[in-house]
């Protein structure tokens, strides 16, 4: 699977992620596992590629180019 995200995208998918779930410990009741939704970021930045960004062929990565990719 290439990487399709940036560093600075990365990061922020991390604050973000963090951001989020800390809802899990701030809000009270049903609401609180809505801070799950968090994981996505987080694990999307640890994979450096977004499934949303290969179908839209959005690329962050600065290592590759849109030539690169075409090449396969």
């Amino acid at each position: 699977m290439a990487r399709n995200l940036g560093n600075l995208d990365r990061a922020l998918r991390v604050v973000i992620g963090i951001a989020l779930l800390s809802l899990l410990f701030v809000l009270d009741g049903g609401l609180r596992w809505i801070g799950l939704v968090g994981l996505v970021p987080l694990l999307t930045a640890a994979a450096g590629n977004c499934p949303l960004y290969s179908i839209f062929g959005l690329l962050t990565c600065p290592l590759r180019t849109r030539n690169d990719r075409a090449r396969g």
